[in-house]
């Protein structure tokens, strides 16, 4: 006769237990939005000292007020979703304080450069911060009206449905309201006014992804013919990702816009991999997605020009490789350590506030500075894939994985784009780059991120009681299953 298992920890159990650590969460959230503004205020201070000369207490009010607005966020999320983990708004405070830093140092650089040449700039971080504060707001709303992420099922075909209108709205309207920026067409433009339609289309996109998946689950788990051990997807069954090809392909060729078709069909695949664990569809989608960039490379020349940058940005300098050469300049001077905060030449990269602040960080942090930047990311994601883990529901599940991976998935995007790794994509880094689409986009992906951890982390109500030796599952350690034998 076998031996009783042992028990194993539920999620969402241990009500007693939750409670009592509560206020931990509430200290550590706390803490840590602490020492993300000490230390955005001491990077204020780095770049007043190199680049005027002199320390003001303005740099101190900066950081008391940049304190004020997040403890505002943490009195919110401890109020709607007290359950969350503490580390993800710190992380992302952290993430969006550094942009705003990098962003007032290269609008001084611009300034400089403006006097000298007898020429106007406008200044970007006053438009950013007013960009962080709305953003916040949005936030602060999602998290207010989306109580239960499982009634966000309900409207998953319509979140599909809008998501694709706003991902083809910039190829199908003119050039007068949808004007092509940076050789891609990605922008809307009504008045003084623009918007990146793209942004909010991916998370709808992934809303509609998970309820899809749950719901369509099955049509993607049988199996069709067995080839050398493996067994192939139907025919039948290949609508769908078909589509999702078609679509986004359509977005590399119509909007020239590598980034996002990149990350919609990336996003596309670990989702179904995530739902079903057969790597068969990953092996399919990429081998669609290789052949529709082979298409695409050799019927379009804007294409070809993208490749031939990528390859060798020197050997057209001049014109199409040199903001990408600037950006490798830039990577060699700052070295392992950096120039410093305010004491190196990121301004003589284009763009280097938007879609190569990751550069401008590289040059001033060095390669130390920008690979803690990116494990702060890591960890990001890490929470917000163990929230995922942790939560009950199967929508949850993926919608929690869907969102943690399109954080991380945008991020090495574009770090790959600016280091050469893959080609260029013009995809902005979340909370860093200036912009305002991309900010109230990604606070929108992470009140969506916090309302699953709360879910993970809650004690179910009415649950037995259970010895104080068992953790709930979103605190305790990871641990190896195995598969019953058959």
């Amino acid at each position: 006769m076998a031996e009783p298992a042992a028990p194993v920890a539920v999620a969402g159990q241990g009500g007693a237990s939750a409670e009592r650590s509560a206020p931990t969460r509430r200290g550590t959230e706390l803490f840590m939005l602490s020492f993300a503004a000490a230390l955005v205020t001491g990077a204020l201070m780095l770049v007043e000292a190199n680049q005027e000369q002199q320390l003001t207490l303005r740099v101190l009010w900066y950081g008391l007020a940049y304190l004020a607005v997040f403890a505002v966020a943490h009195m919110a999320v401890r109020t709607w979703a007290p359950y969350a983990d503490p580390l993800i708004l710190p992380c992302v405070a952290l993430l969006n304080g550094i942009g705003l830093v990098v962003i007032y140092r290269l609008d001084l650089a611009y300034a400089e450069r403006a006097v000298q040449t007898n020429t106007e700039v406008s200044n970007q971080v006053p438009k950013q911060i007013l960009w962080t504060v709305l953003a916040l707001g949005l936030f602060l709303l999602v998290l207010r009206l989306v109580k239960d992420h499982r009634t966000l099922t309900r409207y998953g075909y319509m979140f599909g449905l809008v998501g694709l209108v706003l991902l083809a709205l910039p190829a199908l309207l003119p050039d007068l309201i949808a004007p092509t920026i940076n050789g891609a067409k990605i922008w809307l433009r009504i008045g003084i006014f623009s918007i990146q339609p793209g942004e909010f289309a991916k998370i709808l996109l992934l809303i509609f992804f998970a309820a899809f998946l749950v719901s369509k689950r099955d049509l993607f788990m049988a199996a069709g013919r067995r080839v050398l051990g493996v067994d192939l997807p139907r025919a039948r069954d290949l609508g769908p990702i078909l589509v999702a090809w078609v679509v986004s392909v359509g977005v590399l060729v119509f909007e020239k816009d590598l980034g996002t078709s990149l990350l919609f069909f990336g996003i596309l695949l670990v989702m179904l991999y995530v739902a079903t664990e057969r790597v068969i569809w990953v092996v399919v989608g990429l081998g669609l997605f290789v052949s529709g960039c082979l298409i695409a490379y050799n019927v379009f020349g804007h294409v070809q020009q993208r490749v031939q940058t990528w390859l060798d940005p020197f050997a057209d300098y001049d014109r199409g490789g040199f903001q990408i050469a600037q950006s490798l300049f830039g990577f060699a001077t700052g070295g392992v350590g950096g120039t410093g905060l305010g004491a190196g030449r990121p301004d003589m990269v284009p763009l280097a506030n938007s879609d190569f602040i990751t550069a401008a960080i590289g040059e001033e942090l060095g390669l130390i500075g920008l690979a803690a930047l990116l494990l702060v990311y890591t960890v990001l994601a890490m929470r917000g894939m163990r929230s995922a883990l942790a939560v009950r529901d199967t929508f949850g599940k993926l919608l929690g994985g869907g969102l943690a991976f399109a954080l991380i998935m945008q991020v090495f995007v574009v770090v790959g784009g600016v280091t050469t790794l893959i080609p260029l994509t013009g995809i902005t880094a979340p909370f860093l780059s200036a912009g305002g689409s991309s900010l109230l986009a990604n606070y929108v992906l992470i009140a969506l991120l916090l309302r699953i951890s709360d879910a993970a982390r809650r004690p179910q109500t009415g649950a037995r009681p259970k010895p104080a030796t068992q953790a709930p599952l979103a605190e305790a350690h990871t641990v190896m299953v195995e598969r019953p034998q058959s």
